[in-house]
Parts: C-alpha cells; sequence; structure tokens
C-alpha cells in the first residue's frame, strides 16, 4: 500500500477507452471486497489525458477496440516510468485483454498498424485471421483456483522465453498462438484475456491481488459469504468446459479425417 495513509487505492485506468467489455467491474469487486473487511479502500479513476500517478496499489487495465487501444497506448507510455515505479514498489496490476497487449512490446492490428506497448514485459500479439470468442477457463498454478471468464479478441500472444503464462487453457483459446495458455504471471503483475469480469466470477482470484497489495498471505483476510458468487463460477465453470469439450471432439473428429 502507498506510503501516505493505510487507505488502498484500487487505480481504475482510462475506463472510457479501455471498459468495453465491463471490466470496470473488478475494480468495483476489489474495492467492496476489501471495504467488506473494514479495510479502507477507495477506487480511483484516471481518465484518458490524465498523467498515471505512482501512488496506487492496484492499477487495472481493461479491454478495448484497435482505435482506443491506440489512443490508450500513448498516454501509458507517457506514464510508463510512473508505473514501473510503481510495480517496483510493490503494487499490482491487472491487465485484460488489449490491457495485457499494451503492457508488452507491441500489438499489430489487422491493417499492419503497430500499436507500440509499455514493454513491461517481454511479449507481443498480432491480430489473428478470426476473431475469437466464447467461454475461457484457465487452469492457474496453485494456489488459484480454476479460472473462468469470456474472451473476444482478434490478438494472439506470444510470450518471451523468460515469462510463464498465467495458466493452462481448459476450454476457449486463450492467446491464440498454439500452446494452449492464457496470459502472464510476472510477480505481482497479472495479464489475461479472461473478460465476465474476472474478478467477479473468480473471487478468491481478487482475493489473492488484494493479498498483494496488502503484503499479507490471502488466508489471513476474513472470509467472505461467497455463495452467489461461487454460484455463478459453478455456473460458468460447467459451460465452459463443456464447450471446451465440444471443441476437443470437433478437433479429433477432423484429425481422423
Amino acid at each position: 500500500m502507498s506510503g501516505r495513509d493505510s487507505t488502498l487505492r484500487v487505480g481504475l485506468i482510462y475506463p472510457e477507452l479501455l471498459g468495453t467489455y465491463g471490466d470496470r467491474g473488478n475494480a468495483v469487486v476489489l474495492v467492496k471486497r476489501a471495504q467488506w473487511r473494514g479495510i479502507p479502500a477507495e477506487l480511483v479513476e484516471v481518465t484518458a489525458g490524465e498523467p498515471i500517478p505512482d501512488s496506487l496499489d492496484l492499477y487495472l487495465l481493461g479491454g478495448g477496440e484497435d482505435d482506443p487501444q491506440h489512443l490508450a497506448a500513448a498516454g501509458l507510455r507517457a506514464s510508463r516510468h510512473a508505473i514501473e515505479r510503481a510495480v517496483g514498489d510493490g503494487a499490482v496490476l491487472l491487465a485484460v485483454c488489449a490491457g495485457l497487449q499494451l503492457v508488452g512490446d507491441h500489438y499489430v492490428a489487422a491493417d499492419g498498424t503497430v500499436i507500440e506497448g509499455l514493454g513491461l514485459l517481454d511479449l507481443s500479439t498480432r491480430a489473428g485471421p478470426a476473431r475469437l470468442i466464447g467461454e475461457l477457463v484457465v487452469d492457474p498454478e496453485p494456489p488459484l483456483p480454476r479460472l473462468t471468464g469470456f474472451e473476444n479478441h482478434w490478438g494472439r500472444t506470444t510470450l518471451g522465453p523468460g515469462l510463464a503464462p498465467l495458466g493452462r487453457v481448459v476450454a476457449g483459446r486463450g492467446d491464440g498462438d498454439g500452446r494452449d495458455t492464457d496470459g502472464v504471471l510476472a510477480d505481482r503483475m497479472v495479464g489475461s484475456y479472461l473478460h465476465g469480469p474476472v474478478l467477479p466470477r473468480n473471487p478468491a482470484f481478487a482475493d489473492q491481488l488484494l493479498a498483494w497489495a496488502l503484503n499479507v498471505d490471502p488466508t489471513s483476510l476474513a472470509p467472505l459469504d461467497a455463495e452467489p458468487e461461487e454460484r455463478l463460477r459453478a455456473e460458468r465453470l460447467q459451460a465452459g468446459t463443456a464447450r471446451g469439450a465440444r471443441r476437443w471432439w470437433h478437433e479429433r473428429r477432423l484429425t481422423r479425417g
């Protein structure tokens, strides 16, 4: 947390550009799950054109189409050093879809336009021949449980040799580069193609991000009544894994000719 006070500051970055698929919900969930535990927390919205401060405890980047993504990239690059300082001091970064692409080196759009990213992580993205849409289920490394979300993107993301993915794809396409993985996990920087929004769908994931920002073990966070969230998670996991099974059988038939 920032050294100024004990309030957890959750930063929603450029929501009017990087908020196409409801990813604002990730910020709301983090603030509420902190407040429900008696932890002071506030939502800080940084609109396009404003400098991004280095005093936030969590930085959230959401999804967006190519034109808004291009606009967001310029502002992000101008604030690169502030974001880098914050992450170096222990801040948490969650980057979803376009956000994932922008924390990397570059994104090559379908028309060949190159959008330069922040270069915080060694990954690159290129638009593929078809849009990847549908339920996405990912198995991350423990202690995180299986994650459910929804993907909707053209991008095919490739990680550099020193990076680990967020997890293995059980259903859906994820990074879409043929390795059946999704996103990236590098210290306290997490990237993924999981929309949904992902944190309302996966309360344990939200609590892990909170724990990193608070510098505590997630098991030390007071338990919450998560019955509605867990019911949603179970429903979406069932839908996603069923889709994954159909895809597996379809591809098996194609390979058998």
